[in-house]
């Protein structure tokens, strides 16, 4: 049996949850999948349409429901899922959520514009992609800001990857009409949901994370002190220690009897 879905941010994919899952241990079970546009075969999608993703996986590994973790951009559509098909979804943990007005600065809707997002995705992805190339920058970044260089390493290659630019600039328009139509619908959900963020993230504000806690009802905030916007790739055992704190009641007892 599978505990969780994880849905990682943007631009990103599955491994990004891999110290999350390594940090899990036995206590969970979990799948992380590429999103529809960072697999390297489909196209980038909506909202509604990673949602829809999301549920194919779901029911590919024979999950009638499972507690949905989300990174950023995942995170709305985690919640988009608890809202639209809250049978599935038995908790949410938010990470860093990208999930309503507030979390949306005016770079966000700068980026939306048509034409913007596609120039300066391809710009500035392909200029990390090739500095990420080049071991001693890799090196500097990874003893700077502390992520694993197998994490950049798998960066360098999906920001390298084409069409990489395109994905950004579909899901960066779909962010910005998805989470307009979203926040009216964040109280209809049900699940328990817990919201992690950090407090010096430079993307979502502490702000709009206390904001989400309160659209959500009974939300659970958790703040990581000191910590920025990547808690799975930085902190994934904080992650993966709410994550089990998420698990239904039985499934806790299931895993500790075993």
């Amino acid at each position: 049996m599978t505990d969780a879905l994880l849905l990682h941010g943007q631009p990103g994919g599955a491994a990004d949850w891999d110290g999350v899952l390594a940090a899990l241990g036995g206590r969970a079970t979990a799948l992380a999948i590429d999103r529809p546009g960072w697999d390297g075969h489909t196209r980038a999608q909506d909202l509604a349409g990673n949602a829809q993703a999301a549920l194919a996986a779901l029911d590919a590994h024979g999950m009638e429901r499972a507690v949905v973790v989300g990174h950023s951009l995942g995170a709305a559509i985690a919640a988009w899922l608890a809202v639209h098909h809250g049978e599935r979804v038995s908790a949410l943990v938010l990470v860093a959520p990208a999930a309503n007005l507030a979390a949306l600065g005016r770079l966000d809707r700068w980026l939306a514009a048509p034409g913007l997002a596609e120039l300066s995705g391809a710009t500035s992805m392909a200029g990390l992609g090739l500095a990420l190339s080049v071991d001693r920058v890799r090196g500097w970044i990874a003893g700077t800001v502390g992520l694993p260089d197998g994490y950049l390493r798998r960066a360098r290659t999906t920001l390298l990857r084409p069409g990489a630019w395109r994905s950004y600039a579909t899901e960066q328009r779909a962010l910005v009409r998805g989470v307009t139509a979203l926040e009216p619908e964040l109280a209809r959900i049900t699940a328990a949901t817990t919201i992690l963020f950090g407090d010096r993230d430079p993307i979502v504000s502490p702000r709009a994370a206390w904001r989400l806690a309160e659209q959500i009802p009974r939300a659970r905030l958790v703040v990581r002190p000191g910590a920025g916007h990547l808690l799975p790739q930085r902190t994934p055992g904080f992650v993966a220690d709410e994550i089990v704190a998420a698990l239904p009641g039985d499934a806790r007892s299931t895993l500790a009897d075993a």
